[in-house]
C-alpha cells in the first residue's frame, strides 16, 4: 500500500515550520510518516531527517513538500533527487503547484519538475542579489549592518580607564563601550599588566 511521506525543513532554529507541517498534514501525509529538519540550510548534501526520509520512500510511495526549495538550493541538486526517485519508483506532491502530483517518472512530469528546479534556483540567486545589493547601500549610506559588535580598540580600553579615574561610573564607561563592566574589567588588567 503506498502513502506519503511528508517532509519539511527550515534553515536557522529561530524559524519556525508550523506552517509546512499544518500544510502536510492537511494533504494527508500521517504525523508518523512526517520529517522535519530544524536549522538545517537546503545548500547541505547531508541532512538528517531528509535522509530518514528518503529511507522511508518505498516503491509507490510519494514524498510531499509544501515548496520546491525545500529540496535544495541548486537545479543540479534537485535533478539527481528526481533520478533518485525515479528509480526508487516514487512520486513527488508539492504543494505550491497548486496541489497537483509532479510524476517525475513520465517525461512531462520530468520536464515540469527540472523548469520548476531551474526556477527555484533563479529565484534563491536573485534574493541573493537582492541581499548584496542591500548590504552594499546600507554600507554606503553609512547605516548600521546589525551582527558582531565591532572591535573596541586597546587605545579606546586605556581612554576609558582614564574616564574611570577621573571619576565616571565604570558600568556606564563599559555600557558606552559595548561591553559589559566585567569584560571591561578583564581588558583594562590585561592592559596593565
Amino acid at each position: 500500500m503506498s502513502k506519503l511521506i511528508g517532509y519539511a525543513r527550515v534553515s536557522t532554529r529561530q524559524q519556525s515550520t508550523d506552517r509546512q507541517r499544518a500544510d502536510l498534514l492537511a494533504a494527508g501525509v500521517r504525523r508518523d510518516d512526517l520529517y522535519v529538519d530544524q536549522g538545517v540550510s537546503g545548500a547541505r548534501a547531508s541532512r538528517p531527517q531528509f535522509d530518514r526520509a528518503l529511507d522511508a520512500l518505498l516503491e509507490g510511495d510519494t514524498l510531499v513538500i509544501t515548496t520546491l526549495d525545500r529540496l535544495g538550493r541548486s537545479t543540479q541538486n534537485m535533478l539527481f533527487f528526481a533520478d533518485e526517485l525515479r528509480s526508487r519508483g516514487a512520486g513527488l506532491r508539492v504543494l505550491n503547484l497548486g496541489g497537483g502530483d509532479v510524476d517525475t517518472a513520465t517525461p512531462m512530469g520530468s520536464m515540469l519538475f527540472t523548469i520548476m528546479a531551474a526556477l527555484a534556483q533563479m529565484e534563491h540567486e536573485i534574493k541573493r542579489e537582492r541581499v548584496t545589493d542591500s548590504i552594499i547601500k546600507r554600507r554606503e549610506a553609512g547605516k548600521d549592518l546589525g551582527g558582531r559588535p565591532r572591535r573596541v580598540t586597546d587605545s579606546q580600553i586605556r581612554s576609558a580607564v582614564r574616564l574611570v579615574k577621573g571619576g565616571e561610573p565604570a558600568a556606564q564607561v563599559a555600557r558606552d563601550l559595548g561591553m559589559s563592566r566585567a569584560t571591561f574589567y578583564r581588558r583594562s588588567r590585561a592592559l596593565a599588566d
